[in-house]
């Protein structure tokens, strides 16, 4: 199985935040690690005002999405389904378009609301 990461979930394994060491164990299960590359620019962005490294190895193995045409359809089921602030929304959303069938892809975060509107679609979280 695949599963999209939001950028909570590497923050926490490259702060070393508590529970990141089951973060880690976690996505070690799926085949695959897909994220839009928006995530790349949240992680720098943390790193930097942490006064962190960005190491090349957390986003080393992952599948970049670029979704080719508006999310307008994927936007609107999500909000359906739960109100999500624009970067929040914006993953779940791109999680859709890269499987149009949540329940064949989990979705991977640390954000409590994030997780509620992703089962709510159906993904595995």
């Amino acid at each position: 199985m695949n599963a999209y990461i939001d950028s909570s979930a590497i923050l926490a394994i490259a702060l070393g935040q508590d529970g990141h060491q089951d973060v880690a164990r976690r996505l070690d299960e799926y085949a695959d690690l897909i994220a839009s590359n928006l995530v790349e620019a949240e992680i720098r962005s943390t790193l930097e005002r942490e006064r962190r490294p960005f190491d090349q190895s957390l986003t080393a193995n992952f599948t970049w999405i670029y979704p080719n045409r508006p999310l307008t359809d994927e936007f609107e089921l999500v909000l359906s389904a739960g109100y999500l602030r624009g970067a929040d929304l914006w993953h779940v959303a791109v999680a859709l378009f890269a499987s149009p069938d949540p329940s064949q892809i989990a979705f991977i975060t640390l954000d409590v609301r994030q997780r509620e509107v992703a089962q709510n679609i159906g993904f595995q979280t």
